[in-house]
Formats: C-alpha cells, sequence, structure tokens
C-alpha cells in the first residue's frame, strides 16, 4: 500500500471554508430541496408460507410515525394485524391464510392520521411482471424512474437496443429507442431518437426527473434531426442522413430536448453544448485529432449525464462531451416551459489553469454535496466542479472505469470517493480520495484495473471494505487500506441492499450473492436465471435498473426476460428489523439512480454510511412536490 498526500493549491483554502460552511449551516440551516411526492409504496411479496408486506418510510415523515396493517376480506371486513403501533421497521410478514385477501398501512404520528394507501393484492408471483412492446430486433437495456405521471408512483422508462457500436468499432447501429410503462403494465410513448444518433453505452445518456417542480418527471436527452417524439413530431430534418461511411455521425446538428414524462412530447429543443468543434460544427478529421486526441470519432462522442441541485433547492440537467481529453460540461435549468443554460466548463477554453481538468474522466459521473455547503457538485472522475462550475480541484489522478462517492469511512468528516484506473502513470491505480480536496489517503500499484467496488460486507470492520481487479491486486481492504483477507468476493461489479441486515450484497448479471466474512467466500442467495432473467450489456454486466422503488429502503431488482418480452422487478421476501426513511427521499442515493444508465453503470450510494454500526442517518432536508394538477 502507498499513500500519497497530494498538495493541492487550493487545499488549505477548501479546508477552511468547508469548515466556515459546516458553521455557517449549524447557524442558519440550508434552504430545502424539492422532491418528489411518494405514495408508500405497498407491496406484499408472496413466499412458502406467507407474505412479506412491505412500505415506504417517506423523509418528510415526523421521527414519531408508526403503522398499522390491515387486511381486508372479499367481503369487505377489514382486520388490524399488528397489536401495537410499528414503530420500529416497515416491513410485516403475515401468513396467507384466506384467497382474495388485500391489505392496506395506515400511518399515524400519535393520535394524528397521516395517511392511509389503497388496498393492494399480494403479487401472483414472486415478482412483478410488466410486458414490453420490444420492437423486433431489439432488446430492453437500461432503465430509470421518475413519477411521469404525478400520482406518487413511479414509471420505468427503458432504454430499448438493437445493434449497436462502441465508440471504438466502426459500423452503422439501430436507432436509439425509449419505452414508457407505468408499473401496472399500461404502455405511455415510444420516443424513436432517429439514425443520427447512433446506439452505443457512450451516446445515448437519458436523464428522468422532475426538473420544473410540477410534480410531473419530464424525460432528456442528446437528439438529432430525424428524433421522433412520443406524439410522432420529428425534431429537424427528417430526410436527412448525417452517417459517414464507417457509420460515425460527425457532421450535422446536434440537439439537447426535454420531453414529457407522461406523453413523450418535445417540448423544447436547443443546440447542444459543446458542440464538436468550438468553431465549427463539421470538424475535419485533423481538427477533430487536434482536440480530442483522434480523428474518426471515437473520444468526440464520449457524453456523460446526471442532475444536480446546484442552487441546493432545484434541480439542474447536466451534459457533457468528452474525458479523455478535451473535457466539457453544461448545466442547464429546465424553468416555465424555457430550458437555458445556467454555465459551462470547457478544459480547452483558453484558460491555462482549465487545462489540469483534461483528461480526468471516468466512464460514468457521480453527484455529491463534497464541500458541505447544501448545494451539489459534479464529481467528474478525477476532477470536481463546483456548484457555480468553476474547477474545484483536478487530482490529477487520470481517465478509470469504476468511481463510488459515499462517506465510506464514517471515522472521517466529510465524503470519499473510491477509484481504479486504467493503465495508470501513476502508483495509485486503485485509490481512496478525501472528495473535498483529492487527496490520496491510500492507494495500491496496478498496470491495469478494470474493476473497483466499495460497500458494507463484514461488519466486524467499521466502514467499507474495498475491492478491485487489476494486475498485481488481491484481497480485501478496509477503509484505512489494510488487508483483512487474502481473499475477495465472487464479483467486482454492482451492489444491492436485498436481506435483513445492514450489510450489502453482490449484484453481478442478475444474480444476488452474500459474502461470507467468516469462511471468505461468496453465498448465491438469488439466482436470476431461475426466473429466465438475462443480464444486459455484456461485460458490464448489469440488471436493467437497481434502486428502492417499492416497499421499504432495500432495493429491487429489476431485469429483462430471455424473450426480451417482460420486465420482471422483484423485492426481496426477507423480514427485517431495520428502519430508515425510503433511499429516495435522499438526494445523493436519488441523484445517483437518475445516472445509474450512463454509461458503465455503477450503483447508487447514501451521502451517509449505510452499514453495520450506522449511526441514525439524520432526517433529509426536504420538502416534496404533488402533482399540482391533483387536488
Amino acid at each position: 500500500m502507498q499513500t500519497f498526500p497530494t498538495e493541492l493549491p487550493k487545499q488549505t483554502t477548501i479546508l477552511l471554508i468547508y469548515l466556515l460552511l459546516l458553521l455557517f449551516s449549524f447557524q442558519t440551516g440550508f434552504a430545502q430541496r424539492q422532491m418528489e411526492h411518494l405514495d408508500r409504496g405497498l407491496v406484499g411479496v408472496p413466499s412458502e408460507d406467507g407474505v412479506l408486506l412491505s412500505w415506504r418510510m417517506l423523509g418528510t415523515d415526523p421521527e414519531e410515525v408508526g403503522f398499522n396493517i390491515y387486511a381486508l376480506s372479499p367481503s369487505g371486513e377489514k382486520r388490524r394485524l399488528n397489536a401495537e403501533s410499528i414503530t420500529d421497521r416497515t416491513n410485516f410478514w403475515t401468513k396467507a391464510d384466506q384467497q382474495g385477501i388485500t391489505y392496506f398501512v395506515s400511518a399515524h404520528a400519535g393520535d394524528e392520521m397521516l395517511d392511509e394507501t389503497m388496498p393492494v393484492s399480494p403479487w401472483e408471483e414472486e415478482y412483478l411482471s410488466i410486458p414490453l412492446r420490444t420492437p423486433d430486433g431489439y432488446t430492453p437495456n437500461d432503465a430509470s424512474v421518475g413519477d411521469l405521471t404525478g400520482d406518487g408512483k413511479y414509471e420505468i422508462v427503458i432504454h430499448m437496443t438493437g445493434k449497436a457500436h462502441d465508440n471504438s468499432h466502426k459500423g452503422f447501429t439501430d436507432e436509439p429507442i425509449l419505452h414508457a410503462y407505468t408499473l401496472a403494465g399500461d404502455f405511455l410513448w415510444e420516443i424513436n431518437l432517429g439514425k443520427n444518433i447512433r446506439e452505443g453505452a457512450h451516446y445515448t445518456q437519458f436523464m428522468v426527473y422532475d426538473l420544473d417542480g410540477d410534480g410531473k418527471a419530464e424525460v432528456a436527452c442528446k437528439t438529432a434531426d430525424g428524433s421522433r417524439d412520443g406524439v410522432g413530431k420529428i425534431i429537424g430534418d427528417a430526410s436527412a442522413d448525417h452517417r459517414n461511411k464507417d457509420g460515425y455521425i460527425l457532421e450535422g446538428p446536434e440537439f439537447l430536448t426535454v420531453f414529457n414524462g407522461e406523453t413523450g412530447a418535445a417540448m423544447s429543443t436547443v443546440d447542444y453544448v459543446p458542440s464538436r468543434h468550438p468553431e465549427t460544427q463539421d470538424p475535419s478529421p485533423e481538427q477533430m485529432k487536434e482536440i480530442w486526441g483522434d480523428g474518426y470519432g471515437n473520444r468526440l462522442d464520449r457524453f456523460l449525464a446526471g442532475i444536480a441541485y446546484l442552487d441546493g433547492e432545484s434541480p439542474s440537467l447536466i451534459m457533457s462531451r468528452g474525458y479523455y481529453t478535451r473535457t466539457v460540461i453544461a448545466a442547464w435549468n429546465w424553468r416555465d416551459g424555457e430550458l437555458y443554460q445556467e454555465w459551462v466548463f470547457d478544459s480547452h477554453d483558453g484558460n491555462p489553469e482549465h487545462l489540469a481538468y483534461a483528461g480526468q474522466g471516468f466512464h460514468s459521473l457521480s453527484i455529491a454535496d463534497v464541500d458541505g455547503d447544501g448545494k451539489d457538485e459534479i464529481v467528474f472522475g478525477s476532477m470536481v466542479l463546483d456548484n457555480d462550475g468553476t474547477g474545484l480541484y483536478s487530482s490529477g489522478l487520470g481517465h478509470g472505469d469504476a468511481m463510488h462517492v459515499t462517506n465510506i469511512d464514517p471515522t472521517r468528516e466529510g465524503l470519499e470517493v473510491f477509484g481504479i484506473h486504467e493503465r495508470a502513470e501513476h502508483p495509485h491505480a486503485a485509490n481512496l480520495r478525501d472528495a473535498l480536496t483529492g487527496e490520496v489517503l491510500w492507494s495500491f500499484p496496478s498496470e491495469d484495473v478494470g474493476r473497483g467496488l466499495s460497500i458494507d460486507i463484514d461488519p466486524r470492520h467499521e466502514g467499507h471494505e474495498c475491492w478491485a481487479l487489476g494486475e498485481g491486486l488481491s484481497g480485501l481492504w478496509n477503509v484505512k487500506g489494510e488487508e483483512i483477507s487474502s481473499q475477495r468476493p465472487s464479483s467486482c461489479n454492482m451492489a444491492i441492499w436485498w436481506d435483513g441486515d445492514l450489510l450489502r450484497e453482490l449484484l453481478d448479471g442478475v444474480n444476488i450473492d452474500k459474502w461470507d466474512y467468516e469462511q471468505e467466500t461468496s453465498k448465491r442467495i438469488f439466482t436470476g436465471e431461475n426466473f429466465q432473467l438475462l443480464k444486459n450489456n455484456g461485460t458490464k454486466s448489469n440488471p436493467c435498473l437497481s434502486a428502492d422503488i417499492l416497499g421499504d429502503w432495500r432495493e429491487e431488482l429489476l431485469a429483462r426476460t430471455e424473450d426480451g418480452k417482460e420486465l420482471r422487478i422483484f423485492s426481496t421476501p426477507i423480514p427485517s428489523e431495520h428502519r430508515l426513511y425510503t433511499l429516495m427521499h435522499n438526494p445523493h442515493y436519488r441523484l445517483s439512480i437518475a445516472w445509474q444508465n450512463v454509461a458503465y453503470n455503477q450503483p447508487p450510494h447514501t451521502d451517509y454510511f449505510l452499514g453495520a454500526g450506522m449511526k441514525k442517518p439524520q432526517r433529509p432536508n426536504i420538502y416534496v412536490l404533488k402533482n399540482k394538477h391533483l387536488k
């Protein structure tokens, strides 16, 4: 292990600002963030001899909130199942002793009734089935969620993919397609991005979020000539074909469009920022190579996206281009039916200080309030932008494939970043760094690291455990970089909170494993193949989505079936004695779900340490947005 006390010009200033901001926050408090209104998400998951009822504790619930569970017979007879108010958990196991029975939950604070859910039936199978209208030759791929209709329930937006190519490979692709479905299985719309948007993991990053605070989520992504919205309207020139002989699209207009989440209708389309070249929309190969590093379109079309609360109150859309060389990140606001630019950061804008931010991006990003001022920063791989679009720091560690931003080490103040690097030209190929300053806290050398994961899997050690796959790397590390086992888990990919404890499980493709820390081995606890599930994206090996979209604070697994005609949603059938507010009301986690579909999928995290021995998380500083059209 190597430690690396990075000396950054802004480090001392940043630390002083951080301390002042903490003092300021204690004295004045920060503005509340607007978040989506959610219902209780009550589900009944069947098991061999009973049903696990699971529901949300909301981030706006009072601390003293309690719950009562009722069974409703087919004849309308109501029966309370719990003897005393449930105040220590948000799930309840009951024996299914009658056909046709439904269940509902009421929430109360003392004698005051807060709300009551509609009765729900237990799932007929161990999963919820969503029938898909998958186009011929396509398969369901990455998904995201948002309340598109404003009813407090999530809808699903899923990327349908046909023939695709990585940026480094030439060839023609099929047209990228987005579909929207309700959890009841209703099809809402189809958006076809057209032939002038290339299909591949690095091209189409779609954001699903309520950007304007009207209680309904929008969908935003890059579009081009011939893109067709959900009501059949064509964007730009329907007859244009800008593909070259190799299938790359290196000329023609590029757009950014905000779509109505409920109908799929395009509401606003503007020029995409940044363009392919500062001086021309149709650069020559020589011009592309000079600014992006190659002349055939590989590094030019590397896109990332996210959602950030730049002002600490309302969400902004983050769109970017490039990360191997030139890096440009633009922030947009969707307000009152207009899309306007908030700021743009360009590593090659002529400011010599900005050149340090070139070549620092990963195949994903993260959004986090790293300086504690209540406003989000853009963690763009090895660099961080402040909420106002200025550079906070560039660590100089360069490009990498996987990154995790959360409170990895709860014994330290603030957040940390665990990251790995391809072909690192320094001895820090796998490292833990301070998210605020970029200081490397510990690291390990390797010629090339392709995977890395940071989650809590061993309760005997405080904080997360970390491991990575790379030449010369082995074993499992604690948050101080000490090897605690010569063995490591069977996968190093995604993660999921699934069983009843606070440790996290391993999610690889459509399978879930539990790390047996005493025997130092992984044990399978859920096999997706038993339910005809298939993983997505080859070596990326991820389901369509993993997120806390139903029930209590634990996460659901959303995956496609082998025939591509169905999306199956799995929620844990395992009781838990722990009570946490829904993870989707933790802003850091919710924004992680928004960017999970971007490029190389990474697991979501909270901004607090969630694991064995954790402290009770503070109630989030949020208010919820109900659909303003509903009474």
